[in-house]
């Protein structure tokens, strides 16, 4: 694994062997550990947790690329580096999972204890986690996996109970009964995180309330007729002329036999509907904030599986909430108070997991108060929550790239509502409450704490919810580094990476987890949970859509990887679909967009591709072609190495002394390299992954391949043994340090190519055990700039363009090589002379004092670069290649003529595919381009 024999390269890359031999390497050697050494700066990130409910997705992918870019490359800059993962107990999703799987087993979920329950979901996570994990491995993600943690371990439980109870104590958490989201089908309140609004057809009713107190009637528009029971006003604008008079009357509310008042509030639109707004406040968010304004009761028609319950009319007493709209309709229009039906697309918000319509509810939750000031016993008495989170930001201790977040982050935390913590779930952190048979409730941190505080034998159960388990994740900062009372390597690891240097998440969660993190590692802890969060877009298809397994447009970051032919991604994203008569329909858009499968682009060309679109708070519009691209520039680099190590291996390379002439194209590249050096590591400072990978790969493509090997072979083959000698040790030095400036994006191939070149560099012994991921990272300053190559370069590659251009002119074949000459500054052309020839395909290059004095007999177009004229001197039969030309002009001239008469010819266009068309339109443009230029070149011939 360390030998620098150029037998041991590949003749070609294949990244599946390289990866699964490197990685265990790596890990074997303790190279991702944290690193506690004294007096060194400090970088760390901390994973955004994955589910334990599935497999790594492209979002995945793309953020954990950018995270093991920015680790190893300070880990190669000399920082002491953590990137610390783990995983999420998911509480919602991970019940749905493992209660599907129960039933696919025949098991009632609901017949199982909690204990059992629990039981079934850790086997899931063995099964789910494990998996994460090796995906992970699969990407190379350079982890500490010795630290890895999961948010039901009890390290992480302590510190959740403990955190609960002190907020209670600070007057913070809070029982209280209120609306919240409910999902009838999980039986929980679920967070907005949790509920996807859907576009979707509907009706849109409108419903006459008569008059009750001799005012007059009102009309009022609809989505949800059923809820008409809870009604309790209607409501009008205040500046609404057309009901000003009715404000203070009385209506009657249809099929309930009651009266409710008619009541002005700024909320309603009075464009919308007939103006007049029915106000539900147990089932209607901003209706409950109406009503809490004007007073009113939140009377609940609902019962927790969305049935009509006992506060509405017995006959409606438990239908189903749709089958009571048809019920309710039916009625009003019976009784002639239904006035109109109009179709209307509007949102309606799901459950993604279980596809059940999320209802308001009225229900009895805990709380944190978010805008209340803390008490005397806080860590920051006087302050709310909000009020932390927000100054942790205004103040630039926490620093949000980019910056339009920063003004979503301020909206949020400004207007922000306290946080519903409860779930009505098995699977979670259970409330550390307790109660007694008198409903008298006892918050500690254990079973034993709340016993001491309701006395010795008195009888206690403990409160059945669950925590959001985003109560969990907001902890991780600290709770994963030993807080409250760190001890051992957890004390320098606390001290050292608390707060870390940078957090990396979609823009999606900035609410539910980034807010969340500042407010409680600044309340517990003091410090901020990070100094800097990288908000990236999320992954859609190419078309920008986004990927969703029901769409057909998903890709599992591991088939780019190691590759999957059509029949494993059918199978693969029809299994388990929770529509299964989507299935047609996604099969059809598989076979469309991935007709033959995907091959293996391994790891490096997918993090390369991930890098490259990591442009600041954009999504990504993935589009798997760009894979094909980097594994291309793999290719190339893999290829590059190849040339080099044979000619520098057991060669002469400066190393043992010995005199050296470098060429001006040797400090040209070294002073390319330290440029790009100086981006890339600019690009890394702000968070531009995307420069520092297009800075990379220009450099790799066009400046050393294109440019510099094939000038080095000119000196390689014709140059002294001291300018031969100082080329190959450039070769050589320039390749290793680009490997190890590009080994954060790509890291496998460039430790496999290291191994190799590191030795003919002389960066390692040959028998010595290293590796590229701790060598020091490439500095500006290790190579020298040098102006006066860089001119010379310059113009060198003009002139090489020039005459490629003039070979073109000259419609000559790649293959012929004819003689240059050239007219200007003698002692700057003698220098380029070598290189020109090499690299434009030349028989020879002339200096001459005059283009005018070359043989009549040659003709060919002058083509002026600065100060030097160039022309190719071309030696022709005048009479053959006029005939030559005249053939093909008139070949062409046929050509353009059956491509215009098809592209003439309506049903040709009307009925053949499109792209059989394009091809037509395509073909005309390229006769008639050459048309164009062999006649041109025919104007040039001399008369015969």
């Amino acid at each position: 694994m360390t030998s620098a024999n150029t037998s041991e390269l590949a003749k070609s890359f294949e990244p599946a062997d390289i990866e699964a031999r490197w990685y265990p390497e790596w890990e074997r050697r303790g190279y991702f550990r944290a690193g506690l050494e004294a007096g060194r700066p400090a970088f760390s990130i901390q994973l955004p947790p994955p589910n334990i409910t599935g497999i790594l997705h492209m979002g995945h992918a793309f953020n954990q690329t950018v995270m093991d870019t920015l680790t190893r490359y300070h880990r190669m800059a000399g920082y002491n580096t953590l990137w610390l993962p783990g995983t999420d107990h998911a509480g919602i999703s991970a019940q749905i999972v493992v209660e599907r799987q129960l039933e696919k087993q025949g098991i009632n979920p609901k017949s199982l204890t909690r204990e059992q329950f629990v039981a079934k979901v850790l086997e899931w996570k063995k099964f789910s986690g494990g998996t994460i994990l090796k995906q992970m491995r699969r990407l190379g993600d350079s982890v500490d996996w010795q630290r890895t943690y999961f948010t039901m371990d009890e390290k992480l439980s302590r510190v959740v109970r403990e955190t609960f109870v002190r907020l209670y104590r600070e007057g913070l958490i809070y029982k209280g009964t209120r609306l919240v989201n409910w999902d009838p089908k999980l039986q929980s309140a679920v967070s907005d995180v949790e509920v996807e609004p859907e576009e979707e057809d509907g009706f849109l009713w409108e419903i006459r309330y008569p008059a009750a107190d001799g005012g007059r009637d009102v009309v009022v528009a609809t989505t949800r007729p059923e809820t008409l029971f809870g009604d309790e006003a209607i409501a009008v604008h205040p500046e609404d002329e057309r009901y000003k008079d009715l404000v203070g009357h009385k209506v009657h509310l249809p099929l309930c036999g009651r009266d409710i008042p008619v009541i002005a509030d700024a909320y309603v639109d009075r464009e919308f509907g007939s103006g007049c707004v029915k106000i539900t406040p147990a089932h209607d968010f901003n209706d409950f904030e109406v009503g809490r304004r004007h007073g009113l009761r939140c009377l609940s028609i609902l019962t927790k599986d969305a049935k009509i319950n006992e506060n509405a009319p017995a006959k409606y007493v438990g239908m189903d909430r749709y089958e009571a709209r048809k019920a309710v309709l039916a009625d009003l229009k019976a009784q002639g108070l239904l006035l109109g039906e109009k179709k209307i697309r509007h949102m309606v918000p799901r459950v993604p997991r279980t596809g059940e319509i999320v209802e308001p509810m009225l229900s009895e939750q805990w709380y944190m108060a978010m805008s209340k000031p803390a008490g005397e016993h806080s860590t920051h008495p006087g302050k709310s929550l909000a009020q932390i989170g927000l100054e942790a930001m205004e103040s630039g201790e926490v620093n949000i790239f980019p910056e339009q977040w920063r003004s979503v982050y301020r909206h949020w935390l400004t207007n922000i509502q306290d946080w519903c913590l409860s779930r009505q779930l098995l699977w979670g952190h259970q409330i550390p409450a307790w109660y007694d048979a008198d409903g008298h409730c006892y918050v500690a941190a254990s079973l034993e704490e709340a016993q001491r505080q309701a006395g010795e034998g008195v009888a206690l159960r403990q409160d059945p919810d669950v925590l959001d388990t985003w109560f969990s994740s907001a902890m991780v900062p600290f709770s994963t580094l030993g807080w409250p009372d760190p001890q051992g390597d957890d004390k320098k690891a606390y001290e050292l990476y608390l707060p870390s240097t940078v957090l990396v998440t979609g823009y999606d969660i900035i609410f539910f987890w980034v807010a969340r993190m500042v407010m409680m590692t600044k309340h517990f802890t003091g410090r901020v949970p990070f100094r800097n969060v990288y908000m990236h877009g999320l992954v859609r298809d190419a078309d920008g859509h986004k990927m969703s397994k029901s769409e057909g447009n998903t890709i599992d970051p591991l088939d780019l990887i190691q590759g999957i032919d059509l029949e494993g991604l059918i199978k693969k994203n029809t299994m388990g679909l929770r529509r299964p008569e989507k299935a047609p329909q996604v099969i059809a858009k598989l076979k469309k967009n991935f007709p033959n499968g995907m091959q293996a682009y391994g790891a490096d060309a997918l993090r390369f591709t991930m890098a490259a679109y990591a442009t600041l708070g954009q999504n990504v519009n993935f589009d798997v072609k760009r894979c094909e691209g980097y594994r291309n520039f793999c290719n190339k680099l893999w290829n590059a190495t190849r040339y080099v190590l044979m000619n520098v291996e057991g060669r002469d390379c400066g190393l043992q002394g010995g005199e050296m002439k470098p060429g001006f194209i040797d400090r040209w590249i070294e002073g390319e390299l330290s440029r790009t050096i100086r981006t890339v590591i600019k690009s890394y400072e702000g968070y531009r992954l995307d420069l520092a990978a297009n800075a990379i790969y220009s450099f790799v493509w066009d400046e050393f391949c294109d440019w510099y090997l094939e000038a080095a072979k000119v000196r390689l083959t014709s140059g002294s043994e001291a300018e031969q000698r100082a080329t190959r040790n450039t070769l050589a030095r320039v390749l290793e340090a680009t490997l190890r400036l590009a080994h954060p994006i790509i890291p496998f191939i460039t430790e496999e190519l290291w191994q190799k070149v590191s030795v003919a560099a002389g960066r390692r012994d040959p028998g010595e055990t290293t590796s590229v991921m701790v060598a020091p990272y490439p500095k500006p300053g290790d190579f020298a700039e040098c102006p006066q190559a860089d001119r010379r370069m310059a113009v060198t590659k003009k002139m090489v363009e020039a005459v490629r251009a003039l070979r073109s002119q000259m419609l000559l074949a790649p293959s012929k090589r004819v003689p240059l000459a050239i007219q200007g500054p003698r002692d700057e052309a003698r220098e380029i002379a070598p290189y020109l020839k090499g690299l434009a395909r030349l028989e020879s290059v002339e200096l001459v004092d005059s283009i005018d004095s070359i043989n009549p007999g040659s003709i060919a177009p002058v083509s002026i670069v600065e100060d030097w004229h160039l022309m190719l001197v071309i030696k022709i039969d005048v009479a053959a290649e006029h005939d030559r030309l005249t053939k093909e002009i008139a070949r062409l001239e046929g050509e353009v003529r059956k491509c215009r008469a098809k592209l003439g010819n309506e049903r040709f266009v009307s009925k053949a595919p499109a792209a059989i068309v394009q091809q037509e339109k395509t073909r005309l443009e390229d006769f008639s381009k050459a048309l164009e230029k062999n006649r041109e070149q025919l104007s040039k011939l001399p008369a015969a």
